[in-house]
C-alpha cells in the first residue's frame, strides 16, 4: 500500500517539472569586518521541494533555518552553491511576486486597521483596488478578525497580530508560501485553523515551507522535513518514514471480553515473551481541547478572535468543494447597504412632493391674499363639505386658472399698516 501524506497525496516521486525549490551545495558563511570567516550558518546543504508539498524546516535555535529562508527570499547571497525558486534566481522580481512570506516577527504599521493593512500590502503587488478590497474582506473573515476590523494593529495582542500577518502573506495568492513560526502566540483554536489552512493550500497545489519549534504542528501537516543542526542537514525524508518504529507493532481492536483478551495476550507472549503492554488508546490534548471549546461555542459567543471561519474564496480556487453561499462577502454587504440607503429615500419622496408647493409662498401671494381678504371681490371659498388635502388641492389649483385680477398694492400696504398698528395697540 502506497503511504499517503497529511494532505492526502500519495508520496511517490514527482517529475522534475514539479520542483519548486532546489538547493545544491548551498553554503552561507558570515564574515567579520576584516573578511575573516565568523560563522558557517549553512554548510553544504542539498534539498528539493516539490509543487503541492508541505515541507518542514526543523532544528534548534541557531541551526541555520532562518538563514536558509533568507537565501530562499533572495535577502542573502550564498557564499557557495546554488539555489533556485521556480527555476529562477530568488532575486528575480517576477519570482518574488509569486512568494508569500510570514516572518517570525510581523512588522506591521501600528496605526493602520486590518483593512488598511491588507490594502497597503496588496498595492505593493499592483493588485487593482476592487480585487484588493474583495480579498481583504475574505482574509479578515478567514483569520477571525471581523470584530476587530475598526481597531488599529498597534492595539492587537500578539496572537491577533499573527493572524493579520498570515493574511498579509496570502494577499497576493502566492504559489510558494513561507511561514516562519505561524502559530506563535495563537490559541489552540487558531493553531488548528492555521493547520487546516496549510492543508487547504497544499490541496490546491500551493507549496508551503513551514519552520516551527512546535513539532506536533509539523507532524500534523508536513509531507517531508529536514532537521538542521550546526548548519548541516542531519536527517530528511517523508515524515512517515522518519517517525516509523520498525521494531514494534501496534494492534488496535474494539473492547474485548476478559477471556478473549487473556487468550490474545497469552498467544502473543508465547511468541515474544513478556514485553507486551495492554493499555487503552487516548486522544491527544489538542483534540480534547477543541472538542470542549466547540461544545461551549454552540452555547455562547465570545468578543475575542473567532474560530470556525472559512478559507478565503480566492485561496480555495473556483473548483474547490469548500465554496459556500457566503462567498463574495464584499459584494453582498455593498448590496445590503445600498438597499438600506434606498428605502428611506423612496418613502420620503411622496411626502416631499405634497408639502413642497405650499411650504414657501411668495411675498406677492401673501400680499394678494391679504388684499382679497378685505375686499368683497375676494374669491369664493370652497363649498361646504370639501375636505381636500394639500395633495388634492394642488391639481385643482393648476387646472384652467381664471384670469388674475389686478391687485392694488396700496390697499396691501394699508392692510399691513392696520395689522401692525393693531398689534401695537394690543400690546399696550
Amino acid at each position: 500500500m502506497t503511504p499517503s501524506s497529511p494532505t492526502g497525496r500519495a508520496l511517490t516521486e514527482q517529475p522534475g517539472d514539479d520542483i519548486v525549490v532546489r538547493a545544491t551545495g548551498l553554503t552561507k558563511v558570515f564574515k567579520d569586518f576584516w573578511g575573516r570567516p565568523k560563522a558557517r550558518a549553512v554548510d553544504n546543504v542539498d534539498f528539493e521541494i516539490r509543487r503541492g508539498e508541505v515541507f518542514g524546516l526543523l532544528g534548534p535555535n541557531g541551526s541555520g533555518k532562518s538563514t536558509t529562508i533568507k537565501l530562499l527570499l533572495g535577502l542573502l547571497y550564498p557564499t557557495q552553491g546554488h539555489i533556485t525558486v521556480f527555476g529562477q534566481s530568488p532575486r528575480d522580481v517576477a519570482t518574488k511576486a509569486r512568494i508569500g512570506y510570514l516572518p517570525e516577527e510581523s512588522y506591521l504599521y501600528r496605526f493602520l486597521n486590518p483593512g488598511e493593512t491588507l490594502d497597503f500590502f496588496g498595492s505593493l503587488f499592483q493588485i487593482d483596488s476592487p480585487e484588493r478590497r474583495r480579498r481583504a474582506e475574505q482574509l479578515i473573515e478567514m483569520v477571525g478578525l471581523n470584530q476587530a476590523r475598526t481597531r488599529t494593529v498597534g492595539e492587537f495582542s500578539k496572537g491577533m497580530q499573527r493572524r493579520i500577518g498570515i493574511a498579509q502573506a496570502l494577499i497576493n495568492d502566492p504559489d510558494l508560501v513561507i511561514l516562519d513560526e505561524p502559530t506563535a502566540g495563537l490559541d489552540p483554536l487558531g493553531c488548528r485553523e492555521v493547520k487546516d489552512l496549510i492543508l487547504a493550500l497544499a490541496r490546491r497545489g500551493k507549496t508551503v515551507i513551514l519552520s516551527s519549534h512546535l513539532l506536533s504542528d509539523v507532524e500534523d501537516v508536513c509531507d517531508r522535513a529536514v532537521i538542521y543542526y550546526g548548519g548541516r542537514i542531519q536527517a530528511q525524508g517523508p515524515l512517515h518514514q522518519l517517525l516509523a518504529k520498525p521494531d514494534s507493532v501496534r494492534i488496535t481492536a474494539p473492547v474485548l471480553s476478559r477471556e478473549t483478551t487473556d487468550k490474545v495476550l497469552n498467544l502473543i507472549r508465547a511468541e515474544v515473551g513478556d514485553t507486551v503492554r495492554l493499555e487503552n488508546p487516548t486522544q491527544n490534548l489538542e483534540s480534547y481541547f477543541l472538542g470542549v471549546v466547540e461544545a461551549a461555542r454552540r452555547q455562547a459567543e465570545t468578543s475575542g478572535a473567532t474560530s470556525g471561519n472559512r478559507v478565503a474564496e480566492y485561496l480555495r480556487g473556483a473548483g474547490d468543494s469548500g465554496a459556500h453561499p457566503g462567498a463574495h462577502t464584499g459584494s453582498h454587504q455593498a448590496d445590503s447597504v445600498l438597499e438600506r440607503l434606498s428605502r428611506p429615500t423612496e418613502s420620503a419622496t411622496p411626502i416631499v412632493s405634497e408639502i413642497a408647493a405650499p411650504a414657501q409662498p411668495s411675498t406677492e401671494a401673501v400680499l394678494e391674499s391679504l388684499v382679497r381678504h378685505e375686499t368683497p371681490a375676494a374669491p369664493a371659498p370652497a363649498s361646504k363639505g370639501s375636505t381636500s388635502s394639500p395633495s388634492t388641492a394642488l391639481p385643482a389649483k393648476t387646472a384652467a386658472p381664471e384670469p388674475a385680477k389686478p391687485v392694488d398694492l396700496s390697499k396691501a400696504n394699508d392692510a399691513l399698516s392696520g395689522l401692525l398698528g393693531g398689534g401695537k395697540g394690543g400690546k399696550k
